[in-house]
């Protein structure tokens, strides 16, 4: 059975029991005012002996496994309350431990379907040449050596070297960097890459399960299954609640040899605020955080988001915004650079690629009129061409502008000038076989990227790192702009889980943000993974424990807050319950409380700590 087949049943097996009580405590006390007298009892009993026997036996299995927790004072009650005649205390034990058990299923949420996810979207087929023929192959037939065609708007099936052909791919589901690569012949492709445009002939590097893009899958495969269960918080304050509750019992009969006693101290003592608090608290919390477009997939993610100490951010689309923008335009002598941008965005009005769009958006930014273009010719992964106002311009890469120039002398004069020794992201603009300007893009950083870090610190966060599967300087250089003192470059996928797992060794509560493929394992390695899908963050946002909706960053800030007040308000929740019961138990210790009275006295307790709990919705 597969993890959230497995889920979803025993979210059904424990929902069924509170339901069934409730019916069979109401059919009891319909029989007692209508049917003859006894029928209540024996509708309690049959109750009882079902819902109260798989109670039982839960806590039993648990005991056999070393578990002894909240649940085994509740166990004791309803076994004391059977044998000593009393079936409706029994059944309210039964109600009240089986509600709180659902409502921490709840809370719990279903499991991640990250694997499936990923597997649904790995490349299935392949091209393969035979001789002069091309045969359609399943992905895991293809050897290392095979030559396989890649057509437009296909997956590479395993990676790949480029032997013939241009074309733009997209490998921001690995990498998450967002301009499409030149792939031309020599160029390496990932498995999972996009083409985008013209038809590439590749030649196999790896089979397909051991490519990068299977790689991933395994990744987030471990990540999910090495991450430890975290114990339940009633679980924890049980460790001396429960020792507590039995010496009161022991004391009881010791004083005055009556069961009773002992069954009103166990139905007051019955650990319900323990059961109860957190899981509504934590309700409360998730829709709380819904309300700020924060999916919080399951209670254990809330509660362990308040504790990080160590919070670790991908670069590109989290630190950054994810799409590159034009940060400034260098024109050469003569021209100015709102010509050179116009002229430029006139030609790649027609481009399909990103950085085209982007410099067009450019140029509608400042305003400028935008020409229309004639004679546009585009070669793929390499530029555009065309004709505007009587003149014929060439934007693209360095290479491409100079093929297209005639007078070499002006050119190097002015390539020469134009070639800073940093040179990043950036196109090349050609007018009439001269040289007019260069246009640089740069990712840039989110505009409250240094507020959002000054948060984390204030709320317990000490360390904050940055990981990134971009150049080391370009990820040196986005780190010191936002402050961030910690950084690492040119990282694989597996290289950022190796770093996620070494601090959660450390002892450290990690919290990893990203929105993308290539973050997904280091997401499900972390304490807490948490994804951007503000553009839709498919595989990624099905490994992340939490989900931000919108493309804000300061959310991450918002979740943080609302689990640390959540837990406080859970926490402060237990306190007071097992306050109450714990004067309640001496009061029935010393005669002063039955145990039918008992049990309703616990369930007002029970009421007032939800109600209190509920505080964490607001």
């Amino acid at each position: 059975m597969s993890p959230v087949a497995g889920g979803r049943a025993s979210a059904l097996r424990t929902a069924w029991q509170p339901v069934f009580t409730a019916v069979v405590l109401v059919a009891g006390l319909a029989a007692r005012a209508w049917a003859p007298v006894g029928w209540d009892r024996t509708i309690w009993y049959a109750g009882l002996a079902v819902s109260g026997t798989a109670v039982v036996w839960g806590t039993l299995r648990g005991a056999l496994r070393g578990r002894f927790a909240a649940d085994v004072v509740a166990t004791l009650a309803i076994v004391t309350a059977a044998v000593l005649g009393q079936p409706f205390v029994g059944l309210v034990i039964v109600l009240m431990q089986t509600g709180g058990e659902a409502l921490e299923r709840y809370a719990e949420g279903r499991a991640s379907d990250a694997v499936r996810a990923l597997e649904a979207a790995a490349p299935r087929t392949a091209h393969r040449f035979r001789g002069e023929t091309i045969e359609d192959v399943a992905a895991d037939e293809v050897l290392i050596g095979d030559l396989l065609l890649i057509r437009p708007g296909e997956l590479v099936p395993c990676d790949a070297v480029v032997v013939d052909g241009t074309a733009h791919v997209d490998v921001s589901m690995l990498t998450v960097e967002p301009v499409p690569i030149s792939a031309r012949p020599g160029s390496a492709l990932m498995s999972g890459s996009a083409n985008l445009d013209g038809a590439l002939t590749v030649r196999a590097t790896a089979v397909a399960r051991e490519s990068q893009y299977a790689r991933i899958v395994a990744l987030v495969r471990s990540a999910q299954e090495s991450k430890a269960p975290l114990q339940r918080v009633a679980d924890r304050y049980a460790v001396w609640f429960t020792p507590a509750t039995l010496i009161v019992c022991a004391l009881a009969y010791v004083l005055s040899r009556d069961w009773q006693r002992v069954l009103a101290v166990l139905a007051v003592a019955t650990p319900c605020p323990l059961i109860l608090a957190t899981p509504v608290a934590v309700i409360g919390g998730i829709n709380r955080a819904a309300r700020r477009h924060i999916i919080i997939r399951h209670g254990t993610a809330l509660e362990r988001l308040g504790t990080v100490t160590v919070a670790v951010f991908d670069k590109t689309g989290t630190i950054t915004i994810g799409r590159p923008a034009v940060r400034r335009v260098i024109p050469t002598d003569g021209a100015t650079g709102d010509e050179v941008l116009r002229l430029a965005g006139a030609v790649e009005r027609s481009s399909g690629h990103l950085l085209a769009r982007t410099l067009v958006d450019a140029a509608e930014a400042a305003q400028l009129e935008i020409p229309s273009a004639r004679d546009v010719v585009e070669v793929p992964g390499r530029g555009v061409a065309g004709t505007v106002e009587g003149h014929r311009v060439v934007v693209g890469a360095r290479s491409f502008v100079l093929e297209g120039m005639q007078r070499m002398r002006e050119r190097d004069v002015a390539v020469a000038v134009l070639e800073p020794p940093d040179s990043g992201l950036r196109a090349y603009v050609a007018v009439d076989d001269a040289i007019a300007g260069v246009v640089e893009y740069a990712d840039a950083l989110r505009p409250a990227v240094r507020d959002v870090l000054r948060d984390l610190r204030a709320l317990g966060v000490r360390r904050v790192m940055l990981l990134s599967g971009d150049h080391a300087d370009n990820a040196r250089q986005v780190a010191a702009a936002a402050g961030i003192r910690e950084v690492e470059g040119d990282l694989l996928p597996e290289d950022k889980v190796t770093i996620v797992r070494r601090l959660v060794g450390a002892g450290a509560s990690v919290l990893m943000v990203g929105d993308g493929t290539n973050d997904a394992p280091a997401l499900g390695a972390a304490t807490v993974g948490i994804a951007l899908a503000g553009h839709g963050g498919g595989i990624t946002a099905e490994a992340a424990d939490i989900v931000i909706l919108i493309d804000d960053l300061t959310r991450v800030a918002d979740a943080i807050r609302i689990s640390q007040r959540t837990m406080r308000i859970a926490r402060q929740c237990i306190g007071v319950g097992l306050g109450l019961s714990a004067a309640a138990m001496i009061v029935a210790a010393l005669g002063g409380i039955a145990p039918t009275p008992g049990a309703l006295l616990q369930e007002g307790i029970d009421l007032a700590v939800i109600l209190n709990a509920l505080r964490a919705s607001r």
